[in-house]
Formats: structure tokens, sequence, C-alpha cells
């Protein structure tokens, strides 16, 4: 709660000032907000908000590994959304999204686009990301990451939604495996918060020159 305070006061500071006009009134409406913040207040809100943020983060990778494996053994139908009847891959990837309320486009192609691509190296890829197929610049796959070098998938050749591992290198499946998307990042939420964070020591710092 406090963390939250503290950076709706900020958010708030912050577009005072770039809608203020004149550099008294930019002045005088942020100080009034960042005024309002004690200090000690700031500096024990800064831990928590980044905790708050990871746990998050955390949470939302973790609800769409849930929904991904809850998706096992749906039969795979090309062309259909609806999971009574059958998913083909590019629609299991917009179900386990709308866990989260992600809303992506139809197709593969187009699904690869979205979200910041990330270096195919399992040390660096988290649950939830999504792993592309294809041959040349076509995309004719994709797939949801689970964790542990397993991902999961609807399959067109077992007929059904199935959880695979990126270790079956003589897998034709994985021979295609051609990159990483990541669209849960807690990278560019947290560049928000330093930003934020930043903005309140740069006017404490004004603040307290002017009163000396």
């Amino acid at each position: 709660m406090l963390a939250t305070a503290v950076l709706g006061l900020a958010t708030r500071a912050q577009a005072q000032v770039g809608a203020s006009s004149s550099g008294v009134t930019r002045a005088s409406a942020s100080e009034t907000a960042v005024g309002a913040m004690p200090r000690l207040a700031v500096d024990a809100a800064r831990p928590r908000a980044f905790s708050a943020l990871a746990a998050s983060v955390s949470a939302l990778r973790d609800s769409l590994v849930v929904k991904a494996q809850g998706a096992l053994g749906i039969k795979y139908l090309l062309g259909s959304s609806d999971p009574s009847r059958g998913l083909d891959c590019s629609a299991l990837i917009r179900y386990v999204l709308s866990a989260i309320d992600i809303s992506l486009p139809r197709t593969a192609q187009e699904q690869a686009r979205m979200g910041r691509a990330i270096p195919r190296d399992r040390t660096q890829m988290k649950p939830g990301d999504l792993l592309t197929f294809g041959a040349g610049s076509q995309i004719s796959h994709i797939g949801v990451y689970v964790g542990e070098g397993r991902f999961v998938h609807a399959s067109t050749s077992k007929r059904k939604v199935i959880e695979s591992s990126l270790d079956q290198t003589r897998s034709s499946l994985v021979r295609q495996w051609k990159g990483v998307r990541r669209l849960v990042d807690g990278d560019l939420v947290a560049a928000r918060y330093d930003s934020v964070f930043a903005y309140l020591d740069s006017m404490r710092d004004s603040l307290s020159d002017r009163r000396r």
C-alpha cells in the first residue's frame, strides 16, 4: 500500500509538471506533490515496490504455465479457437495468454513479432516465453516455454496438445526452433519504477538545495 501511494503521488507530480505551461507553475505543482511525501516514506517504498514487482511478474508467469499445462490433451484442430472442439498451435497461444488478458494476433507468424526477442539460451529463458519454429523467414509453429527445457504446443503429428523437450535434438520440430519472444517482461515495468524513483530523488535534491 505504501509503495502504491508513493508511486501514485509521483506519477501525479510528473503529470502536473508535463501539463503545466509556465516555469513557476511547474515548480509549484511538482514541489506540492513531492513535498507531501516524507523521505522515509519514499525510501521505505522503494524495496517494497521492487519486491511486489518481482512477485507479480512471477505470478503471471506461473499462471501461464498452469494454463498451458491445463490444456494438455486438447485435440489439435486446424483453424479452431474453441478448446472444447480443438486448437491449433496459434490458437493455443491465444488461449494461454488470455489467462492474463493479453490479446494476440491469430497466426504464429504474427505472434512471433509480439513482445521482445530473447536469446535462445535456457539460462535467460523464463516460463511463459513463446518459442517459435519454422524454416527461413517463415514461422510455422509456436509453443509456450514452461521451464526446465520443456514447452507446451499443439502438435500436428500427435494431433493434440502435448509437452515436449528441447533436448530432443533429433526432432524435426526442435531442429526448426528459431527464436524466443517474451510478453511478460518485468524489465519494462522495472524501468518505470526506476524512472519514478529517480524523479523523486531529483526533486528531493532540488528542494533541499533551494532551502539551504
